[in-house]
């Protein structure tokens, strides 16, 4: 058995941010790296839009620094993945891999959201390469350039007039005949000359040498009038809405209907007293870096103030 004051559920800038911060406390917080050390801000390529670093920065620096300047103030790390919570009871329980147990005083979960993919093979080659799920992350790279947008939603809709802004063509491949999204989303997109979209196509695979360069595309599946057409791109954009790591703690803590941890207006308090959220996990809205980054901070220090008061 591991007692400790306050335990972080995962490694993006959300929880080393609320390591910082409670480390600083004198918490002496033990973090709990997950599967994906750095979180999904290390499937971009360059992160040019975090203060601090003018010249830009690698995801996997940046999150290295975050991660030694908690380490600096004391914070302990456990890699493993988190297998089991108990929030019914105080101290809070949590076990890593199913055989190490901890008892925490205050639990911090900042386990982040993962982006939804179509599952075709050529995403996960071209993954950093061209394929990307955040246009305000890596539209930048791609300036004058031609890219594709996949989704037919709120979400592709901005994500489509975000990069008509910085690209020279952008194509939305939709797989339905109507877009999903509001009406006044619509509009931009469809207004927009540098959008083109295409209804009722689905990506079969994306090529290129050593990045993306185009998409082969069918257009009705399935129906009589098939066909293949492919589109020369340099980049490709996932919209298709994002998938937050909360099934674990569905028992205990209050979720939206996609599955988004609810928290107290503004605060990073959830419905159970002594444990909060921090990052993508707890907001569907922005997923930036530097708003997950800020809410850590916001949970450790609602954490330190918690535990003071037992």
């Amino acid at each position: 058995m591991n007692k400790v004051k306050c335990l972080i559920i995962g490694s993006g800038p959300a929880g080393y941010t609320a390591a910082i911060y409670a480390s600083r406390a004198n918490l002496q917080p033990v973090l709990i790296e997950g599967p994906q050390l750095g979180g999904q801000l290390t499937t971009t390529t360059e992160v040019e839009n975090f203060p601090g670093y003018p010249d830009g920065v690698e995801p996997f620096r940046m999150m290295d620094d975050m991660k030694r300047q908690a380490e600096r103030f004391g914070t302990k790390y456990v890699s493993g993945i988190v297998t089991k919570v108990d929030f019914s009871v105080s101290p809070k329980k949590v076990w890593v891999e199913d055989t190490e147990e901890y008892e925490a005083d205050a639990v911090i979960i900042a386990t982040g959201a993962s982006a939804k993919y179509l599952g075709i093979e050529s995403e996960r080659t071209y993954k950093g390469r061209g394929v990307s799920a955040c246009a305000t992350c890596d539209g930048f790279f791609y300036r004058k350039k031609t890219v594709a947008v996949v989704g037919g939603g709120d979400t592709a809709c901005e994500e489509a007039n975000y990069l008509a802004g910085l690209c020279e063509k952008v194509y939305m491949i939709v797989r339905k005949p109507y877009l999903r999204a509001s009406e006044i989303m619509q509009q931009r997109v469809l207004n927009n000359p540098k959008i083109e979209v295409l209804f009722e196509h689905n990506t079969v695979q994306l090529t290129g040498e050593g990045k993306v360069q185009g998409a082969d595309l069918v257009y009705r599946k399935g129906e009589p009038d098939e066909a293949m057409k492919h589109i020369a791109i340099d980049g490709f954009f996932l919209a298709i809405g994002h998938h937050p790591n909360t099934e674990l703690f569905k028992d205990f803590v209050n979720r939206d209907a996609e599955g988004y941890i609810l928290v107290d207006g503004d605060s990073p308090k959830t419905n159970v007293p002594g444990v909060f959220a921090a990052g993508d996990c707890a907001d569907p809205h922005y997923r930036q870096a530097i708003v997950a980054a800020g809410s850590g901070a916001k949970a450790a220090i609602e954490a330190d103030k918690y535990i003071k008061s037992l």
